[in-house]
């Protein structure tokens, strides 16, 4: 990497700190850290982001966390606490994911747009920047948040990234409110990361988040390549149930009430080689 030290070092997709952030990784990251060839140490995380930065501030060994946070989760008691906690640890925060991207629209029409989506992006047109700009702007407001991994494929949304972020217009109360409807209307199109509630109420260990968050690659990322790799590479045992599982009770305790059984069968069908 043709350099002398890394400024932070994650362990990728924790989703269960009491489980995986073991006493002998705490003695690699101080022993690393004090050779000088690492500054913090951290992981990031895509699901059940409430309770691993509330379990990661309580162990007082790490410096940062990448985790999924944008204007529909940050309104949970939970992860308010959440954050509040790793601010008081000293824990700095990289948002990503902050787009809150729907999964329901990848092979169906959501339909008109809601008479809340059409007034929010005439809201943000008329203070000179878009909704998606808006969204970052919603992170970037919160204190305890310290920057924002987006991602940035081309020149342009680097160029509109730039943009939100030297615009100094703050987002109103009615314009949080109005973001903060505008989730709670279309929840079922989105998946909040709670892996713990759905995948342990099923029969087999389906790794339903993951799925769903391919099935938001290849679609809405339009990253095809890397979500039919991700799915391929879950154990052939795991792919075989996919299909066999009744995922009945998984969509009732749904907090968001997603269409599970539906959108993994539509996985099978795009991802699966």
């Amino acid at each position: 990497m043709k350099t002398d030290y890394i400024d932070l070092f994650l362990i990728q997709a924790v989703s269960n700190v009491k489980k995986e952030m073991k006493k002998e990784i705490q003695v690699w990251a101080e022993k690393v850290k004090t050779a000088g060839k690492i500054r913090f140490f951290g992981f990031s995380s895509h699901k059940n982001m409430e309770n691993c930065l509330t379990d990661a501030a309580q162990l007082g060994w790490i410096d940062g966390i990448m985790a999924t946070y944008n204007y529909r989760l940050m309104h949970t008691d939970g992860m308010k606490k959440a954050v509040e906690a790793c601010a008081q640890a000293g824990i700095g925060l990289i948002a990503m994911k902050t787009q809150a991207t729907l999964i329901s629209n990848l092979w169906s029409e959501l339909g008109k747009e809601t008479d809340v989506a059409l007034e929010l992006n005439q809201r943000f047109i008329d203070k000179g920047f878009t909704t998606e700009q808006a969204k970052l702007k919603s992170v970037w407001e919160t204190p305890d948040i310290a920057s924002i991994c987006s991602h940035m494929p081309n020149m342009t949304l680097l160029q509109a990234n730039v943009a939100a972020a030297v615009n100094k217009t703050a987002l109103s109360s009615n314009d949080k409110k109005l973001m903060t409807q505008y989730a709670g209307e279309t929840a079922s199109g989105y998946c909040a990361g709670c892996a713990e509630i759905c995948e342990e109420a099923i029969a087999y260990a389906v790794p339903i988040s993951d799925i769903l968050r391919y099935i938001m690659y290849y679609r809405n990322y339009g990253d095809q390549r890397q979500a039919i790799q991700l799915f391929n590479e879950l154990p052939p045992d795991t792919r075989k149930h996919i299909m066999q599982v009744n995922y009945s009770k998984a969509e009732q305790n749904c907090p968001q009430k997603i269409p599970i059984a539906q959108l993994m069968k539509k996985a099978v069908a795009k991802l699966e080689c």
